[in-house]
């Protein structure tokens, strides 16, 4: 069943608009932007450096890794690019909280499940509608990544949604196995995809992305697989072949026009 914008998103006139970033400043990086009263739609925002106020910046979504929460931004952008993008990263559906530590939890997941897959896509299109208040946004460019946890939700959110984006990215994130991830076939083949993947990862062994690559080309979906060898899960390599990839999707997408033209 097709998932329709959800109604958070086309109530987004009512909130608070944010001033835009001074032209020409350094990095902004905020993680405490709650726009409801239970804490659910917050999100961290990054802005580029030099901002100019006048460009349309392609926009990059972040989903973090389980245990993790949006103040994972900090730590990607710098290593994605510090100049090419806005971006945003929504907190996660499900906070992961220690019972004997405090109440107040900073680490979450993204639960697949139907219930909190809208809750997902909720937060997802509201933080797509809250960037578009703080920048100027090249809609045709917006391209959706994460990593572990958070790069399967991505894989699932784009193929529900792929006219929304330019572009999925997922490092060490698998196919989701919920739902109906190609339901919306068609449209999702024109829907540009990476995988990133490490050598031996237990969380995504070398026989699940065989399995996942083999239905993505019987599928006839576009995609990019770039291995790495085994190490860390989110190495600085991978996030700066995340930033080539989108450039290189986004000089095709460029080409293409020119030649429709």
């Amino acid at each position: 069943m097709a998932i329709d914008v959800p109604d958070a998103v086309r109530k987004l006139d009512e909130l608070p608009r944010t001033k835009r970033p001074t032209p020409g400043a350094a990095i902004t990086l905020l993680t405490d932007l709650a726009v409801s009263a239970d804490d659910t739609d917050t999100c961290s925002v990054f802005a580029p450096l030099h901002f100019e106020a006048d460009y349309n910046y392609p926009l990059l979504i972040w989903l973090h890794d389980q245990g993790e929460n949006e103040d994972h931004l900090r730590y990607v952008m710098p290593k994605i690019s510090m100049r090419n993008y806005a971006a945003v990263a929504p907190r996660g559906t499900l906070p992961l909280k220690d019972t004997q530590e405090s109440e107040t939890c900073d680490k979450y997941t993204w639960s697949l499940g139907n219930e909190n897959f809208s809750k997902a896509v909720d937060r997802v299109c509201h933080a797509i509608e809250y960037a578009k208040s703080r920048f100027r946004i090249d809609t045709s460019r917006i391209f959706l990544a994460g990593s572990g946890r958070g790069g399967t939700m991505a894989l699932q959110i784009g193929m529900t949604l792929p006219q929304t984006f330019g572009g999925i990215a997922s490092i060490g994130g698998a196919l989701p196995r919920q739902g109906t991830p190609l339901a919306h076939l068609a449209a999702s083949r024109q829907l540009p995809i990476l995988l990133s993947v490490n050598r031996k990862n237990d969380n995504y062994p070398d026989e699940l992305v065989c399995q996942d690559l083999r239905l993505l080309h019987i599928a006839g979906m576009t995609v990019t697989l770039r291995q790495y060898p085994s190490g860390d899960a989110l190495s600085d390599s991978m996030l700066s072949d995340v930033d080539q990839w989108m450039m290189e999707v986004m000089a095709e997408q460029q080409q293409a026009s020119i030649i429709g033209c």
